[in-house]
Parts: structure tokens; sequence; C-alpha cells
């Protein structure tokens, strides 16, 4: 149907009718067919509130027009568009006593003016929800022009002004109007109108409306649903043909049947609370695991992070590098090590004589920690609790490398391999230990080495990496620590 509506459209573009029509209800009708036409007025039985009789002729010298205020011009406008079997005598008597010298005719304590405001009032909100509830449909690009076609019953005349505004909206996208009254056609240059060609809204079809329907469930919260509002809201001749209507009842019902009260769970599982210090293994009953790493909500970290950054590497590798989490880069790129600290770390694998492809790389934690410093996102230190949360996929890493050697890049690596929080890498540094069957060397974390203020200090922590990083090579090949 909108094919055929469309092409019976394009064949009386020629008309112009749209220009036509627009200056009709804009100023034409206002004035001079009012004029032309006030003894024809003034004889019709028409309803007036006040049950007045209509007003003589004006009387102008012959080809003269009555002199106005640009306000009342813009509400004899406004107020022209509005849909009353009485409207052009009543306008003709609101012009009428203008030029009588009874300027209170514009006024809200006048029975007259305050007729004329609410009809101004009442188009603007037509207006106003034409905007917002004219819902385009598309259609198929090979079909032609139309691209995007709709359907709408407005309550007054304002389908040119409204016309207008999405002509400036839509650019040189074309699309069609089309009303019980009129139609209007905008071909990406013109507005042409013609005469109603459509029906209703089933007249046309828009294959994308499925999708549309499943994204609008899918943001529905019947928690927070309050069917009085929403109907105040949307007035009821606007229901029957917005898309929505069709899926909207029965996910009223269904809310009414129950899923109000369980709308609101996932929201209210994210809700901070007080933690308690118990150990996960003996903490009941427990809980199903992620399966996967971008699943996991195991603490909140996931909540401001672009993505989970899982660890990289040859999976059977003999050294496994433990950083604390991933950097900014990190956390765009998806891939660890991948920013400064990871350059600083290449350069140190190159002078340790170790190839990164033959190691396992990852982080301590999974997801970026960070808090807002202008347009940057600084690093922010994990908390022992985040590090524990996510030992878990640690502990899965380790089991499918199997390496024999881990190296703790850091405070927060070292806190993690044991699982503990009151351990300082001072402890630990230069002195390989044993740790749950395999070799754990300590060292500074390559960001460290990075931010240290004097080029000493840098160069000491460089040296440090390097040679733990020797360390793990000769553990991992069978020596044993001198």
């Amino acid at each position: 149907m909108a094919t055929e509506v469309a092409t019976e459209v394009a064949s009386e573009v020629a008309t112009e009718v749209a220009s036509v029509v627009a200056t009709e209800v804009r100023s034409k009708a206002v004035t001079e067919s009012a004029i032309e036409s006030a003894s024809k007025l003034a004889s019709e039985e028409t309803h007036n509130p006040d049950e007045r009789s209509d007003p003589p002729p004006l009387n102008l010298p012959a080809g003269a027009q009555p002199r106005i205020s640009r306000r009342l011009m813009e509400m004899l406008q406004g107020a022209a568009c509005y849909r009353a079997h009485d409207r052009w005598a009543f306008l003709y008597r609101v012009l009428w006593r203008w030029h009588a010298g009874e300027h209170e005719v514009i006024s809200m304590a006048d029975e007259d003016g305050a007729r004329l405001a609410g009809m101004v009032r009442a188009v603007r909100h037509e207006e106003h929800d034409m905007h917002a509830y004219l819902r385009f449909r598309e259609r198929p690009e090979e079909a032609g022009a139309p691209r995007f076609v709709a359907w709408f019953e407005p309550a007054h005349d304002v389908l040119p002004q409204v016309a207008q505004h999405f002509a400036k909206r839509m650019g040189k996208t074309s699309w069609m109007i089309a009303t019980p009254d009129a139609t209007v056609l905008w071909d990406g240059a013109t507005l042409h109108t013609g005469e109603a060609l459509a029906r209703s809204a089933a007249d046309f079809d828009d294959a994308g409306e499925s999708l549309w329907l499943t994204y609008y469930r899918s943001i529905f919260n019947p928690a927070r649903l309050n069917a009085d509002i929403m109907h105040n809201h949307i007035r009821q001749r606007f229901w029957k043909n917005l898309p929505e209507a069709a899926v909207v009842p029965h996910m009223v019902t269904q809310a009414a049947a129950g899923a109000r009260k369980v709308g609101q769970l996932d929201t209210v599982g994210k809700r901070g609370g007080t933690t308690i210090p118990i150990a996960p293994e003996k903490a009941a009953p427990e809980r199903q695991q992620p399966s996967s790493l971008d699943e996991c909500r195991r603490c909140d970290l996931w909540q401001n992070a672009t993505q989970a950054v899982a660890g990289q590497g040859a999976r059977r590798a003999k050294i496994m590098l433990v950083g604390e989490q991933p950097g900014d880069q990190e956390d765009l790129a998806g891939k660890p090590f991948v920013g400064p600290a990871g350059d600083l770390l290449d350069k140190a694998m190159d002078a340790a004589g170790l190839d990164r492809r033959t190691v396992y790389v990852t982080n301590a934690v999974k997801h970026f920690k960070w808090e807002p410093r202008g347009k940057r996102r600084l690093h922010k230190t994990p908390a022992q609790k985040e590090v524990m949360a996510c030992r878990y996929w640690l502990e899965t890493e380790l089991e499918t490398v199997a390496p024999d050697v881990l190296v703790a890049l850091g405070s927060t690596a070292l806190k993690s391999v044991l699982q503990t929080g009151s351990v300082t890498m001072k402890d630990y540094m230069g002195a390989p230990f044993e740790h749950e069957g395999r070799w754990v060397v300590v060292t500074y974390h390559p960001a460290y080495a990075l931010r240290v203020p004097d080029r000493e200090s840098r160069q000491a922590a460089f040296a440090a990496i390097v040679e733990a990083l020797k360390t793990a090579q000769q553990l991992a090949g069978g020596a044993t620590p001198g």
C-alpha cells in the first residue's frame, strides 16, 4: 500500500498543493478569505458562546486590509488550525472587534480572548503530540522513495507545521506522512501536499517493527509500572497507532499477576552491604561460579570497566607472569600489558633473553579499577576483597597452564598468589621460594619503574625486573636457587 500511496502523491506534486495549503491556513484564511466572506458568515447559523449575533462586515476602503498587531496575527494563525464548526466566524469576530478598537479581545479576561488563547494552546499541544507520537516506518531501500512512511490522526489542522518540522529534522531523507484528511511527501528538497491517500496505519508495513518491540520488552521494568500515569501521559487516541500498543496490555497484565514483585531482583542484588570476614570455603551455600570471564560479577569492578582482560600467552608455559590489573589501554584493547608498562616489560624480557611468546602473562585482577581525573582514567589499586574475588580466575589459569615458575610483579600480585593481604614485597625480593608445588619469584611491577621520580631509581627497578626474569628462566630449566 505504501508504494501505491507514494506513487499517487508523486503524480500530483506538480500542483504544488503544499504551498497553497500552508499559506491558506496561515494567513489568507484568516484575513482575505474571512473579509471576503464576511457577509456570508454573518448570515450563517454558527455557535457563539455568548449567543450574540455575528458582527457586520468591516467598514474598509476598497482593497484595504485591517491593521493588527503582531501578537494578534500570531494568535490568529495558530487558532486558524483549530477545528471547530464556527472557527472562521469566531476569528472574524475577533478581527472585527480589534478593528473597532476593542483591543481587550486578546486578553484572557475577555470571553473571546480566553477562547482564542485556548484554541492557540490546543493547537500547540497537538503539534507537540504529533512530534512525539508520530512513528515513521522504514520501507525497503529497493522500493524507492519514500524511505519512511507514517500515519497520524491529528485533532487539528497542524500537518503543514509538523511537516516543516520533520523536513528540517530528517534532512534529505525522503518520507511521507498520511492523515485522514491530507498527505505530505518530502522528496529531500521540497514538500508536496495532496489529498488523503491512506485509510489507517495498517496500510504501512515495517519489517523492523518486531526488532523495536523486542527492545521495548527488554527495557520494560514491571516493578516501576504505574499504568494510570502511563495512560495519563499518552492520551488514548494515540495508543492505537503506536507499535508498542500491541504488547503493553500483556506486559501490564503480567505485572499485575506477579512480575512486579521480582522485577528489581537484579538491581537489589547489586546494592552494597556489610562485608562479613569469612573464608569462602566456609560459607554456605556455595554459589554457582560464572562460566566465562565476561560473565563475572564476583565483585563490582565490572560495572565501570570496558571489558574483562584475560591472560595471554603459551597454554603450557613454564613461566607465568602475574601483574596487578589491566591499565587504561589494556582495558580498551582487551589484552594484558600492551600499554607503557607492557613496553617496559618487553624491554626487560629482551634484556633477560626471555621470549614473550614462550611465557603466559596475566593479572591478579581482570577488570580495570580507576577513578576520573578530568578527561583521564587514573589507575586505582584494587582492594584485597577484589583481589580475592578474582582469585578464582587465577586458579583456573594455574590449572590450565600449569607453570613451574610464577613471577609476581608487584605487591598486589604477591598477595593474590599467597592469598593473604598481610605480606610485603621486601620480605620476598631476591629470594625465590616454593609455594603449592611451584617456584615464586617476586619483583617490581613495570609501572613502578616508570613512575619513580629519579633516573637512578628507575634504572635500579628495571635491573631488578631483568634479574628476576633471568632467575625465573633458571628455575624453569631445573636449576635451584644459589
